[in-house]
């Protein structure tokens, strides 16, 4: 039986390549020197340090700019608060987001049975395997699901004929 999955999974080499890049160019700013300005990546969490909400927010434009270069969606980016650290520092934390969230495969689900193809949505863990019985079918629910949800970089993968 034809089936798909539908997953959000960013390519985390790029990802890291992108922060990278961002370390290298912040070493390099002349309004970077002297300042605590930097960024790492953990565990599909990158953290932004330095001396106010400005200096986060130049460097959060360079590292969009980064992924963008490298063929990396900044939707995948869930940014979080800024928060106080020691002294005048501040920090930002972004998640990487890998998975579909609950919510959002329970609306894709909702979305194809309401659609009347005749295809079959199963949510398994992070990802909704998409089954039907014609390729066309298929297509078409791929074309559905790209149309309607746009606040999450979704991807297809495992395409079985």
């Amino acid at each position: 039986m034809p089936s798909f999955d539908t997953v959000c999974e960013p390519n985390l080499v790029e990802v890291r390549n992108a922060v990278d890049n961002t370390a290298k160019e912040i070493a390099t700013r002349f309004d970077f020197k002297g300042t605590p300005a930097a960024i790492e990546l953990k565990d599909k969490e990158i953290t932004l340090i330095g001396n106010a909400e400005f200096q986060l927010t130049q460097i959060d434009d360079i590292l969009r700019n980064k992924l963008t270069k490298r063929s990396v969606d900044v939707r995948f980016l869930d940014t979080g608060d800024v928060q106080k650290m020691g002294g005048d520092k501040v920090k930002q934390v972004i998640k990487v987001r890998n998975g579909i969230e609950t919510e959002v495969s329970k609306k894709i689900q909702r979305m194809i049975k309401d659609s009347k193809l005749k295809v079959q949505a199963a949510i398994q863990g992070d990802a909704v395997r998409v089954t039907g019985a014609k390729r066309d079918d298929l297509q078409a629910a791929m074309a559905l699901i790209k149309k309607d949800i746009t606040d999450v970089p979704l991807s297809f993968n495992n395409f079985r004929d």
